[in-house]
């Protein structure tokens, strides 16, 4: 059996002795409910359900040259939808199912490529070809429970989230097909790409190549131990067949294999999350390709190259930190890295990531619903990934015919506005949001840009 590369071994020891440390610590006692830890219905109901319109405009650029997945130099309109249905049942208090639909409509702006990560973060739903007129199944697992503890934490009913109440300390075991992003690598203030920043490098760590199909969802597990203080996850998903692909491979040919730890020692207050990953796949090697291109004059094929049983790793520092006004008002920081000697797969085409930012609350202009957000980040390539670009070659995402290195670096600001109705016992929120993003170095090319977005999100849930 292959040995995990030393600097693999060396996160993931780090990560679960750090985990071992906590277990030492007394964990605060959260407030005890009355009742018993089971959800509000044990029916079959219908948990949520969205509609996401995002109207996007991109500006004209500098562009001495272009390749097939460069930005379009003249600029481009482009709108995109996705509506979402989201059914969830508790036949026992320690069992729950859950089944969700969706279905995209629209298009990204110079068709989703040409930056490291997507600008309209709901055009990775856009998939392949063929899901683009019909409803297709998103989510459907089964998540168990076995409470360690009296404590019960109190839970309203969200998208994937039956209200009721559930033990604050618990042993939790998802499997089926889900989005493993739905329980890692998550911040309170930047993690959804339909209420809050619109571009991946501030909603995600996007050196995280997550094991996902072209829509952002797999078949596996997330197994996780939770209690008040902190928690430890480890999830196991099918890669796809391919990069970028919508087939996902069995698990014994290709998977992601992910460990985050949870820090969060005082309630509502900083929260600190060390994730640690591994993909195995049939990936292509960036030099193998540069390689087998010298001389034929032709540039280099990374998927050409493919292997199976090659690896992917990397890890990513995700903090958030409240600063007033119940939590609402707050800060982010995102770090993340993978080695990127083979093709990247499944998410973007970033290798080194960092991003900062912050929310605000409208509490202090009289809109408590409202939030004002800004973020930054900064984007870069291994060597032997731009090394490929430079010489021609393209991904799924970047490919401009040749490359003059240079981090790609995001200014975004957006202004949430949102409205809630309550004719059920559930309110339904609607949310109007200006976006801007200014890209310097699109593509990670310095020949090109800078470019601009403008956007318009309407997001209606239930």
């Amino acid at each position: 059996m292959r040995k995990l590369p030393m600097t693999f071994r060396t996160c993931l020891l780090a990560v679960l002795l750090a985990g071992c440390a906590c277990a030492c610590l007394a964990d605060p006692q959260p407030q005890e409910l009355t009742g018993e830890p089971a959800p509000d219905s044990r029916w079959p109901a219908l948990v949520g359900a969205q509609y996401t319109f995002v109207d996007q405009q991109q500006s004209e650029l500098t562009s001495p040259y272009q390749g097939k997945l460069s930005l379009l130099p003249q600029g481009d309109h482009q709108d995109s939808h996705t509506i979402g249905f989201y059914g969830g049942w508790a036949p026992l208090t320690w069992l729950q199912l859950y089944l969700d639909t969706e279905k995209f409509m629209g298009a990204g702006v110079s068709n989703g490529t040409g930056v490291g990560s997507l600008t309209n973060g709901d055009v990775i739903r856009e998939g392949a070809a063929g899901l683009k007129k019909a409803f297709y199944i998103a989510r459907s697992y089964v998540r168990l429970m076995l409470p360690l503890g009296p404590q019960l934490v109190r839970l309203e009913r969200a998208q994937d989230q039956i209200a009721g109440t559930e033990a604050a300390r618990r042993l939790e075991l998802k499997a089926g097909r889900l989005a493993i992003s739905d329980d890692l690598d998550k911040n309170r203030y930047a993690n959804a790409t339909r209420t809050q920043f619109m571009n991946a490098a501030l909603w995600q760590n996007t050196a995280w190549d997550y094991a996902a199909n072209t829509v952002g969802f797999s078949d596996g597990f997330i197994l996780s131990y939770i209690s008040p203080s902190w928690a430890l996850r480890y999830a196991l998903f099918k890669m796809p067949t391919h990069a970028n692909g919508q087939t996902l491979e069995t698990l014994n040919l290709a998977r992601g294999e992910n460990l985050e730890l949870t820090l969060s020692p005082v309630e509502d207050s900083t929260v600190v999350r060390l994730l640690v990953f591994r993909n195995t796949a049939r990936m292509g090697d960036y030099r193998e390709a540069i390689a087998a291109a010298a001389g034929t004059g032709l540039p280099p094929v990374v998927s050409d190259t493919g292997h199976d049983g090659r690896h992917k790793y990397g890890f990513g520092v995700n903090l958030e930190q409240p600063l007033a006004d119940a939590g609402d008002t707050g800060l982010f920081v995102r770090l993340g890295w993978n080695d990127a000697a083979t093709e990247d797969f499944a998410f973007t085409e970033e290798d080194r990531v960092v991003s900062f930012g912050g929310q605000l609350s409208g509490l202090h202009w009289r809109r408590a619903d409202d939030r004002l957000g800004v973020g930054v980040s900064s984007a870069g390539l291994s060597a032997a990934h731009r090394d490929y670009l430079a010489a021609g070659g393209s991904g799924f995402m970047l490919g401009d015919g040749t490359l003059n290195y240079g981090h790609e670096q995001l200014l975004e600001a957006y202004y949430r506005a949102q409205w809630s109705w309550a004719p059920f016992s559930t309110p339904i929120r609607l949310q109007l949001s200006p976006d801007f993003q200014y890209v310097q170095n699109p593509g990670m090319n310095r020949d090109r840009g800078p470019v601009r977005f403008w956007s318009v999100r309407l997001h209606l849930e239930y």
